[in-house]
């Protein structure tokens, strides 16, 4: 099958069997797992103990074989096997007078490479970016955009030329690009780097939702750690947290009331948390929905609360005049933070609160401050304690019943307790990682049009939350006082993708909104329209064009083709409704 690789066991061991254990590279601090039990030979090479068993290639495993006499370890292998190789591993005896065990491993088959189909379909994508810019740079030479503009509208060039204009040219409001313009004095009204930025989250977020061709790091990371898959969802958070502070801005300043205001986030927050409940829920996959099966907490649910709480707390604290620098403050390099220090004590408040449950509420059975896997991790002997306090509060608050029933731990850590990625504590720190991207938002509104101030405190905000999650995690990935964690949304999580945020939205913001070497396409697209394209893609995600049925289940190249082609169908969607000035708000 996919990602797995062919092992056969030579036991020429005549008075022992064996006993073959494994443990993934990915799994720390994880028990072995007993994979087959290898009889002995009966004394003739040509009648050896033999077991076939199939390994994981996604990491490297450990495999020990211990003889069934005395439970001694005869041998420890470390190797990272390819997918679909045919492996022996052969158990001789070397000397019988020392009874020195040898174990080694032949490829009897040489494995795939499962990678060339990412280097195809980069190539393929490369070549469409390709004839994409060499046609917008011959559509800038005159006559060929004339020959192109008289071929697709010819009566209107021929009523140019045989008017009293005379022929087209570049003055012309009719002839001039027929491309659309990208840099309108309409649309440099809005940042472009903003829904850039927000359309790039996205459509990562499309890609690895359908499968991300299988690969395991376009999914979620079992437990401590980043994939790229662990990316999208923060930078989302971010850049919303972003967006409130220029929205809310641009509605105070058109004479809108607070209390309107508030009325509108209110609202946008009911549907956002009503549609992920009622729309989006992965629990239907367990029948048709219903309250006993439920999931309360998800994507949507976490966005519509953050969103609710940022934009109130934005709200109450904004200051008229702050933004436009007549207020005065005592440091002029901290104006955009120091007029707003209410808000800073208040999610300082709420950390405290998340490290006081995460790490003094005491979980019947665990240990106090646990951050583990349960499950097989820690060598087992915390299996029901997945997610500590976290998995806790959802199991007592919500039920368990009513929280995700397949956590990425499941697989690599064995673990059985349902635990939801999305739960009740992490928001906490959703909401913070929503802030930071208010502060971003701030620093556009205050040093407006003033791009090296900008990008220079992108630039400072970046290093210290890097600085922050290099003290949290020892830049290590297992050994930190905090690991950096999506499930758990730990708080080196949020420094450590905020960091990253900052980086990416200030290259995005100097490439399109300052050089305007780029005009954000095609993430742009989608990201003019986040809400429908997130929700059409999971209400439609096993119909047709978006998937269909594979020819061969077990290839990357098959399901990497499907994964890519029905995010690109979205891209071409989120195109032609911009096209037509369609957009959904809530």
């Amino acid at each position: 099958r996919m990602d797995q690789a062919l092992l056969l066991v030579r036991n020429e061991l005549p008075a022992q069997g064996l006993r073959l254990a494994a443990r993934s590279g990915a799994c720390h601090q994880c028990l072995y797992q007993l994979l087959a039990f290898v009889p002995p030979s009966n004394g003739s090479l040509s009648k050896p103990g033999t077991a076939v068993v199939m390994v994981d290639t996604q990491h490297p495993l450990t495999l020990q074989l211990n003889g069934s006499v005395g439970d001694r370890e005869l041998c420890k292998i470390q190797y990272h096997f390819g997918e679909f190789g045919n492996y022996s591993l052969v158990v001789k005896t070397l000397s019988t007078s020392t009874k020195t065990v040898s174990c080694d491993l032949v490829i009897n088959e040489g494995p795939i490479n499962s990678y060339l189909p990412i280097l195809f379909a980069f190539l393929v994508y490369m070549g469409i970016l390709a004839v994409l810019i060499a046609g917008h740079l011959f559509m800038k030479i005159d006559p060929v955009r004339s020959w192109v503009y008289k071929k697709l509208n010819p009566r209107e060039t021929d009523r140019l030329i045989n008017s009293e204009l005379g022929s087209p040219n570049t003055t012309d409001s009719v002839s001039s690009d027929p491309t659309p313009r990208l840099w309108s004095t309409v649309s440099r009204q809005r940042l472009r780097s903003l829904d850039t930025f927000r359309g790039l989250s996205l459509i990562i977020m499309v890609f690895v939702n359908y499968g991300g061709g299988k690969y395991w790091f376009f999914k979620h990371e079992s437990w401590n750690g980043l994939t790229v898959a662990d990316l999208v969802f923060p930078w989302f958070v971010f850049i919303m947290g972003t967006s409130i502070s220029l929205s809310l801005s641009s509605m105070l300043k058109w004479g809108s009331s607070k209390r309107k205001v508030l009325g509108k986030i209110l609202w946008r927050s009911f549907l956002l948390i009503l549609l992920g409940i009622i729309v989006v829920n992965p629990n239907y996959c367990l029948g048709p929905l219903s309250w006993d099966n439920l999931r309360i907490p998800g994507v949507l649910q976490r966005l519509g609360f953050t969103y609710l709480v940022v934009a109130a707390l934005e709200l109450l604290f904004t200051r008229a005049g702050a933004e436009s620098g007549i207020l005065e403050t005592p440091c002029p390099a901290l104006q955009d933070i120091l007029p707003y220090w209410p808000q800073w004590i208040f999610i300082l408040m709420l950390e405290v609160i998340w490290l006081c449950l995460t790490f003094l509420l005491p979980v019947p059975g665990c240990p106090r401050g646990y951050l583990g896997p349960g499950g097989i991790g820690d060598f087992g002997n915390y299996p029901n304690c997945t997610g500590g306090a976290a998995g806790y509060i959802d199991r007592l608050l919500l039920g368990e019943n009513h929280i995700y029933q397949h956590p990425s731990s499941s697989v690599t850590y064995q673990t059985t307790m349902p635990y939801d990625p999305e739960g009740i504590l992490g928001t906490i720190n959703t909401i913070v990682t929503a802030f930071l991207g208010l502060q971003a938002g701030k620093i556009i509104l205050f040093y407006k049009d003033q791009h090296k101030q900008i990008m220079s405190r992108f630039v400072i905000w970046s290093i210290a939350m890097g600085i922050t999650s290099a003290i949290l995690t020892k830049c290590s990935k297992e050994e930190g006082f905090i690991p950096i964690n999506k499930n758990l949304w730990s708080i080196s999580y949020v420094t450590t993708m905020s960091c990253f945020a900052f980086i990416l939205l200030l290259l995005i913001y100097y490439l399109v909104d300052v050089k305007r070497l780029w005009s954000g396409a095609p993430f742009f697209y989608p990201g003019m329209n986040s809400i429908l394209v997130y929700i059409g893609h999971e209400v439609f995600e096993n119909y047709f064009p978006f998937k269909w049925k594979m020819q061969d289940s077990q290839s990357h190249a098959e399901h990497l083709t499907q994964n890519l082609t029905a995010t690109t169908l979205w891209i071409i969607i989120s195109y032609l409704l911009y096209k037509r000035k369609i957009f959904w708000k809530i």
